[in-house]
């Protein structure tokens, strides 16, 4: 089968290369999926650049989301068939032709959906739920402040929240930006190059859930943003890690400061998000609450084009491998 192999530390163009590897067989509790289509994701850069290994036993191949058809079952499994229409969340091994997955992590299709749509959802839902939801805890009528608002991940927490019933503010940069995530639904909708933010962040009246993308130089902001009791949910750092925070005022304000990756979550533990994940998010998508957003697609001969534009910044929602 065909596969995307990377040389990591290098820019797209050169890490990246088209090479064959022997298909792959399911073990006991996995499938095999013959894939049509695979998201592209920032970890996909972080680990082109050699800082984000693939974890014990996942392939090293790239690609943390597929949507395509079943073509093999391993043993035990029962709910999936050959020909069946799914989407999964991966460990690794999505830039391929084909791709081993634990069954558990498998979602089918939704109606109307293509495969296009259905291989931007996983990661991006799967993120969102856990984060959001779970570690933030965000209820119906409480305010999500979503900063990277036009991100795949962005675009998709604007959704979920909405439809939770939730109020959402989103920072974004650029009024083009700013426009494409109050069209997504978010009720307020800021310019982060345009403007004190802190100040237009307050004026919206707070947040009681931040969902973080941004990472030290917004860690004030997050901080002054948070009404009391309120929730601040760390899931990317690209302005750097290290943060100084006066924790007197996360004591005086009961902030809970929390943060996670999915990557490396155990297998029960992605099998009981997978579970959750069908059972509250799928009736948002079938409903049409919830929509793929998907802003570009390349061939998977194209994965470091694909991969420049993921880091040019300039996109809406997410952007999708064709195979």
């Amino acid at each position: 089968m065909r596969v995307i192999e990377i040389e990591g530390g290098k820019g797209p163009a050169e890490a990246l290369r088209l090479a064959e590897r022997p298909l792959p067989e399911p073990a006991p509790g996995e499938i095999r999926i013959h894939v049509r289509a695979a998201g592209v994701n920032r970890p996909d850069i972080v680990q082109r650049n050699g800082l984000y290994p693939a974890p014990p036993g996942a392939s090293d191949i790239l690609g943390l989301e597929v949507a395509g058809e079943v073509d093999a079952v391993g043993d035990g499994v029962t709910r999936w068939r050959v020909g069946d229409r799914v989407c999964a969340l991966l460990g690794g091994g999505g830039y391929a032709d084909c791709a081993v997955v634990d069954a558990r992590h498998v979602l089918p299709v939704p109606d109307g959906l293509d495969f296009i749509q259905a291989a931007a959802l996983p990661e991006t839902a799967f993120t969102v739920f856990a984060n959001v939801f779970e570690g933030g805890g965000l209820k119906a009528g409480e305010t999500l402040l979503i900063h990277g608002a036009t991100s795949g991940i962005g675009v998709m927490a604007i959704q979920m929240a909405k439809a939770a019933g939730a109020r959402v503010i989103a920072t974004s940069r650029g009024a083009a930006k700013a426009e494409a995530a109050r069209a997504l639904g978010a009720d307020v909708s800021l310019d982060a190059t345009n403007g004190d933010l802190l100040d237009a962040v307050k004026a919206a009246g707070g947040a009681d859930v931040v969902l973080d993308m941004v990472g030290a130089d917004y860690a004030e902001l997050n901080l002054n943003a948070l009404k009391p009791g309120g929730r601040w949910v760390v899931i990317a750092t690209l302005t750097g890690a290290l943060a100084q925070i006066d924790l007197m005022r996360v004591m005086l304000k009961r902030i809970v400061l929390t943060g996670s990756t999915l990557r490396s979550r155990p297998a029960d533990e992605k099998a009981r998000l997978t579970a959750a994940v069908e059972q509250t998010v799928w009736p948002w998508i079938a409903s049409g609450a919830v929509q793929a957003q998907v802003q570009a697609t390349f061939p998977l001969d194209q994965a470091a084009a694909a991969h420049q534009r993921l880091e040019a910044g300039d996109h809406v929602g997410k952007i999708v491998l064709t195979v």
